[in-house]
């Protein structure tokens, strides 16, 4: 998959078992603010098409990174993705991945099929939804992100 932001490659690592067992033992709610917060930029910035996320609404969803010990749950309800503090049980969808394949999706070094059929990304819950899911991640416009979001105010014109 092509580079859209130009940045290194990333390379497939598993960092050491001890950060997983200590970054498991944190609180995880930060964890899940913080993602909350970041895809509501997202959507402010219009990176996210409006019509995809209506299809989100009242949705439960889990992010696990395995070699940091990091979970993050969120919703989407009334416009806006809002961190899970509690979890009433299982999510909608989850994903399950190391911090490498997390990376190498984002930045558009791999997809997520390619991720997925390899075995570094591990998708579980509603079929139809992750389906969504992926093609919103597919139709996002990164580089728009990187320098319309991103940019340090010193470079723009």
């Amino acid at each position: 998959m092509a580079n859209a932001l130009n940045i290194p490659t990333i390379p497939a690592f598993k960092l050491p078992p001890l950060v997983a067992r200590l970054g498991a033992r944190l609180p995880q709610w930060p964890h899940s603010i913080n993602l909350a917060l970041a895809l509501n930029a997202a959507r402010k910035l219009g990176v996210l098409p409006e019509e995809s996320l209506q299809e989100l609404e009242g949705k439960r969803f889990r992010v696990t990174v395995l070699d940091t010990g990091m979970v993050a749950e969120f919703s989407y309800s009334q416009g806006a993705f809002r961190p899970v503090f509690v979890s009433p049980g299982e999510p909608d969808l989850q994903f399950t991945a190391c911090l490498s394949a997390f990376l190498q999706m984002v930045s558009r070094q791999e997809d997520p099929d390619t991720l997925f059929f390899n075995r570094s990304l591990s998708i579980e819950g509603d079929t139809e939804l992750g389906l969504r899911v992926k093609n919103m991640l597919d139709a996002l416009e990164w580089p728009r992100l990187a320098w319309q979001g991103l940019r340090p105010t010193f470079l723009n014109p």
